[in-house]
């Protein structure tokens, strides 16, 4: 397929020349690790549901790699080729990824939470050759989900189920017949090596705003991340890697299957987020290192304090897509060994911001880092201009993360002629380069002419006492253009609340009365994507229904 990208000759020799690309691919470390180490354990894959797990070698899986490689190839996949993948954190997904690696196909990783809506957009977008599914996963039949779906997507010529049967059997197209022998796979995999500026990955937007863009990234743009975000949290091969956040979504894929095999290290997968299991997983595994969600930091802050002194292994935890709230840091330093990380990043760019392990505890609920090495971030007024230190903004990025463009969609870029990259947040810059996201370009609630600050308010109500999770957005008013309400949900031992609690709350706390909220709604979950993100634009489809008394102040 014909991705429609280019790269400059002026970026590349300026990646190049600051070192921030080394034109190797995932495939090179692997070989490093396989000749280097090749009975460590590469990966250990956990499956909740069925208290089972798998354990390969660096051996064992460049041995699967190949066959299904020369597989793949067999079934008819070229260079250039999409392969999508619709599966949890299971072993597969890494070795697809490296299968496709060895002759030149591209992955798209599909959440595993994508029903028919979604699916049927994405694989006719992309071209999808080759799907490759679960049979059953909590529950929800894949299979029978694809054989509606498959009338309508007469590029997908092959539907490969893990634990099927019959011609669509995973197991006996791709991993029994012994597809190495009947081909010369050194002359294969040499033929069919990618370039490093090669389009090797293709994610969709995780959908915060409603419209799923197919982000496009090569070697060099990924791991131009991998390098610098390894490096500052002090992680080397002796440093196992915990990975419950889907491996269809950046953080999964950059730090769940990159990160590990750049390292050379163990890459420990969980396909079902269970904090009791996880802290079962770490004493049985010890790994150093996580990224996940800040619910899935909360979640394990309440559960430690009943596993004390079988997680003294893990030595960072990353959390990101949320600000991490203050009362949350504190717990942790209390029950876990970890640091705790704040970092800020996008499917377009992976990280981009990241406090240090050595930065004040109080840095990871107060800021979402700095920019990491090699890349460079400017909060800018709306004419692209430099805005001084605590004011707010509109958040850009550029350097050698920065993806490669949009697929079959190149008008919707948004890089400027200096390379500046629009991420659609505002935020706020200190004098030492830490960054807060103040909110979405699209979530500003802009109430009688005065800008609320969404997050200040947000920040403040995850410490009121019961409240587990906090979304502001704005609701239409004919006379103020908005007014601010609040979706919250409550923790199990919360007996309620309402709004008179809430305004009382943060009158305490000193808070403007024009920026207090008007409207609350305790609902029993917030809308999220796969990723734990919040989806505000739900919420503020909700929000349009609801008709408030006249305002009483301006």
């Amino acid at each position: 397929m014909e991705t429609g990208t280019t790269i400059s000759p002026e970026r590349r020799a300026a990646m190049l020349e600051s070192g921030a690309w080394n034109d190797r691919i995932i495939t090179d470390y692997l070989d490093d690790a396989v000749a280097a180490t090749p009975d460590r354990d590469a990966i250990v894959a956990y499956r909740v549901t069925d208290d089972a797990h798998t354990r390969l070698s660096y051996r064992e899986l460049n041995q699967r790699v190949t066959r299904m490689a020369a597989g793949l190839a067999a079934l008819g996949i070229e260079a250039g080729d999409v392969v999508a993948c619709q599966l949890p954190n299971w072993w597969q997904t890494t070795a697809l990824h490296l299968a496709c690696m060895r002759i030149g196909a591209i992955l798209n990783p599909l959440m595993p939470i994508f029903r028919e809506r979604e699916l049927r957009f994405m694989l006719h977008h992309n071209e999808a050759k080759l799907l490759v599914i679960p049979k059953v996963f909590r529950g929800f039949d894949y299979e029978a989900m694809l054989e509606r779906l498959l009338p309508e997507l007469p590029e997908l010529a092959t539907l490969l189920v893990i634990e099927g049967a019959g011609e669509r059997s995973f197991e006996a197209r791709l991993l029994e017949p012994a597809w190495e022998e009947s081909t010369d796979t050194d002359r294969l995999f040499a033929e069919r090596k990618p370039g490093p500026d090669a389009v090797i990955q293709i994610l969709y937007t995780s959908g915060t705003t409603g419209e799923p863009k197919g982000v496009m990234h090569t070697s060099n743009t990924l791991f131009a991340n991998v390098r610098p975000y390894a490096e500052r949290l002090g992680l080397s091969g002796a440093d196992r890697v915990l990975m419950a956040s889907p491996l269809a979504h950046q953080t999964g894929f950059l730090y769940g299957i990159m990160m590990p095999v750049y390292l050379g290290t163990t890459a420990i997968l969980q396909d079902i987020w269970d904090a009791e299991f996880v802290c079962r997983v770490i004493a049985a595994e010890q790994p150093a290192f996580t990224m996940a969600a800040t619910p899935f930091l909360a979640d394990l802050v309440k559960t430690a304090p009943r596993h004390e002194g079988e997680l003294d292994s893990l030595r960072i935890f990353v959390s990101a897509g949320a600000p991490i709230p203050t009362a949350v840091v504190e717990q942790a330093g209390k029950v876990l060994k970890a640091t705790i990380v704040s970092a800020w990043g996008m499917t377009e760019n992976g990280a981009v911001t990241m406090t240090c392990p050595d930065d004040p505890a109080e840095r990871a609920s107060q800021s979402d880092g700095k920019a990491l090495p090699w890349v460079e971030v400017r909060v800018a007024d709306y004419q692209g201009q430099p805005l001084p230190a605590g004011e707010e903004g509109n958040l850009l990025m550029r350097g050698a993360s920065l993806f490669v463009g949009y697929l079959k969609r190149p008008e919707l870029y948004g890089v400027d002629a200096e390379g500046w990259f629009g991420t659609g947040d505002l935020a706020r810059m200190d004098a030492d380069g830490y960054i807060r996201i103040t909110g979405r370009t699209k979530d500003v609630v802009i109430r009688g002419g005065e800008n609320i600050p969404v997050v200040e308010v947000e920040n403040l109500l995850y410490q009121l006492p019961g409240v587990a999770d906090v979304a502001l957005v704005g609701c239409p008013d004919e006379r103020l253009g908005e007014r601010l309400c609040a979706y919250v949900t409550l923790d199990e031992a919360a007996t309620g609340l309402d709004l008179a609690q809430v305004t009382r709350y943060l009158t305490e706390q000193q808070l403007s009365k024009n920026y207090l909220p008007e409207y609350l709604e305790v609902i029993d979950a917030m809308p999220r994507t796969a990723s734990g993100k919040i989806q505000k634009f739900k919420l503020r489809e909700q929000a349009k229904a609801i008709r408030l008394e006249p305002a009483k102040r301006a």
